[in-house]
C-alpha cells in the first residue's frame, strides 16, 4: 500500500514516514501543498495524509482540487484545530477522517488501517428505499429522477442509513461506523451532517425519509 504524506513540519513528516515504513507501507513525503497535488495526481497512491496548514497551497485547497479532479483515495487530515467548525470544514472539503495534533503514532496507525479497509471494497447492488436510490459502484444517489450531489462524508452517512433502513441508529453507531471515532468527539458533527443530508434528501418532497427518534437517534424509512 502506497501512502503520500504532505506535511510541512519536516520532523513530523519524517516521524510519520519512518513509522509507516516500519509497518510495511511504501511512503513518500513532501512539504508543500502544490507538490502534494502534483504527486497525488501523477502517482498511484492508496492513501493521502495531509496537513491543513501548508505553504503554497493549504490542505483544504489540496483536497478540494483532488476531489474535483476525480481522485477518490482516502484522505486523513492532520490539524491543530479541533473545533466542530474546523472539523466540518475539513470533511466538507473531501477528507475522510481527521487527527488532531499532537497525536500518538499508534492512533495515526489505527486511523490508517481503518481507511485502508475501505480501499477496494465492492459494496454490491443498488440500494433502494421508496424513491431514493443509491448506486454503491458509481457512488451516485437519486431521489426520484433528481440526482443528489453529496460530499464524501454525506454519502457515507446516507449509505449507512440506507443499509439500516427501518432501524433506529444511535449517534454512537454512526460515529463508530461512518467516522470510526468515539461518540464523545463527534456529538455535534453527527447532528450537523444528518441535517445536511436531510436537506438534500427530503427538501422539496412531501414524503420525508430521514426521521429523528427523540432520545435514541435517527432512522431512514418511508412512512
Amino acid at each position: 500500500m502506497r501512502v503520500l504524506v504532505v506535511e510541512d513540519e519536516k520532523k513530523v513528516a519524517a516521524f510519520i514516514k519512518r513509522g509507516l515504513e516500519e509497518e510495511g507501507y511504501q511512503v513518500d513525503a513532501v512539504h508543500d501543498g502544490e507538490e502534494g497535488v502534483r504527486l497525488a495526481q501523477d502517482q498511484p497512491y492508496d492513501l493521502l495524509i495531509l496537513d491543513v496548514m501548508l505553504p503554497n497551497k493549504d490542505g483544504l485547497s489540496v483536497v478540494r482540487e483532488l476531489r474535483q479532479a476525480g481522485t477518490v483515495m482516502p484522505v486523513l487530515m492532520l490539524t491543530a484545530r479541533d473545533t466542530t467548525d474546523d472539523i466540518v470544514a475539513g470533511l466538507d472539503a473531501g477528507s475522510d477522517d481527521y487527527l488532531t495534533k499532537p497525536f500518538a503514532f499508534a492512533e495515526l496507525s489505527a486511523r490508517v488501517r481503518a481507511l485502508a479497509r475501505r480501499i477496494g471494497r465492492d459494496r454490491g447492488a443498488e440500494l433502494v428505499v421508496a424513491d431514493l436510490r443509491m448506486d454503491p459502484i458509481s457512488r451516485k444517489v437519486w431521489r426520484g429522477d433528481k440526482e443528489i450531489e453529496l460530499t464524501i462524508k454525506e454519502y457515507g452517512l446516507l449509505e449507512f442509513l440506507m443499509r439500516n433502513a427501518g432501524t433506529v441508529v444511535t449517534r454512537n453507531m454512526i460515529a463508530e461506523k461512518v467516522w470510526e471515532h468515539s461518540f464523545e468527539s463527534f456529538t455535534n458533527i453527527i447532528d450537523v451532517y444528518v441535517n445536511y443530508v436531510r436537506k438534500k434528501v427530503d427538501k422539496g418532497f412531501d414524503r420525508k425519509l430521514i426521521h429523528t427518534v427523540r432520545g435514541q437517534g435517527y432512522t431512514l424509512k418511508a412512512e
